[in-house]
């Protein structure tokens, strides 16, 4: 991993008791790349994101951020990266306006003199900086704590899950906004609980229990998919699951939205021959459902890989 990289982290491992909530986590993040980590709660995203901010140390490895080494350079870091949690963690007692003032003079700047990277999120929001800040919608806390973020023109912005809580509308608001930072020549590192944002990223991390399963970019991630897969669609969920789960070229079964996503161990077989094989199946158990081909996409390797060995994860 290159030393000139804006992050780079080696072998990091954190511990908390009996709880192993980083098991040697290597990555490196390049210059003005938007970097995900994709992941459900619990994977160890918020811990990873504490020790790159200095909130909090490893108990082994190492990372470096802007070439300065988070166990001995915490100041110097802490002055240079913007970090929003995933938590709401402003002052709920003052205004929009009052907090981002705050922030601004923690790190020695100014509201005005950061105004030109936070216009496009702080406009937004702007018409109502009287108003406290505990009384915001979901969308505009977001917006007010990604400018408290931003206001000291940070070389490297890490998020964490900010878009878990706020509404659809508001999550592609937001996604977009991380799109004209990046494009701005920002580097950005952003955790995610969903799999549909890892798709806005230049290259996703997927975590589980601590360990990083694959990285690479999103369509690359969808193609590492190891066996056939296919839409399922029928009435009767729960049924058509069971009948899935007990065909003996079954490979995995799981719902996904209004269908249900299956895969089959036949590698070498014409998709049109498991189509009609599969149909057959369903039909012997008294059920009708439509079967057709699909190509992954990062959650079902997200679950492919879930259920892999170590070894085979890597």
């Amino acid at each position: 991993m290159s030393a000139a990289a804006p992050l780079v982290v080696e072998g990091l491992t954190r511990r908390f008791g009996g709880t192993l909530a980083l098991d040697d986590v290597s990555f490196a993040v390049k210059r003005a790349e938007l970097f995900g980590l994709v992941g459900p709660d619990g994977g160890g995203k918020t811990t990873l994101f504490r020790i790159l901010t200095t909130l909090l140390l490893p108990d082994a490895g190492s990372a470096r951020v802007l070439g300065l080494d988070v166990v001995h350079d915490m100041r110097a870091i802490r002055a240079r990266v913007g970090y929003m949690p995933g938590k709401f963690s402003l002052y709920p007692d003052l205004s929009v306006e009052e907090n981002l003032r705050f922030f601004a003079s923690v790190f020695g700047t100014s509201i005005e003199e950061g105004y030109s990277i936070i216009d496009p999120i702080y406009r937004q929001i702007e018409p109502f900086r009287g108003r406290r800040a505990g009384e915001l919608s979901g969308g505009m806390k977001q917006k007010l704590a990604l400018s408290c973020a931003l206001v000291h023109r940070p070389d490297i912005l890490f998020l964490d899950e900010p878009t878990t809580g706020v509404d659809a509308v508001s999550r592609r608001e937001f996604w977009e906004l991380l799109a004209e930072l990046k494009a701005s020549g920002l580097t950005i590192v952003v955790s995610t609980p969903y799999m549909d944002e890892a798709d806005r990223c230049d290259r996703v991390a997927l975590v589980q229990l601590g360990k990083i399963l694959a990285i690479d970019v999103p369509a690359a991630i969808g193609a590492r998919f190891p066996t056939p897969l296919f839409a399922v669609r029928g009435r009767d969920r729960q049924a058509l699951i069971r009948a899935l789960r007990e065909y003996p070229h079954a490979v995995s079964v799981f719902p996904f939205g209004a269908e249900l996503h299956y895969s089959d161990k036949r590698l070498g077989s014409p998709r049109e021959d498991i189509v009609r094989d599969v149909g057959h199946h369903l039909a012997a158990k008294g059920l009708t459902a439509t079967v057709t081909p699909i190509a992954p996409g990062i959650e079902d390797t997200f679950m492919a890989l879930m259920g892999a060995p170590p070894e085979a994860a890597v």
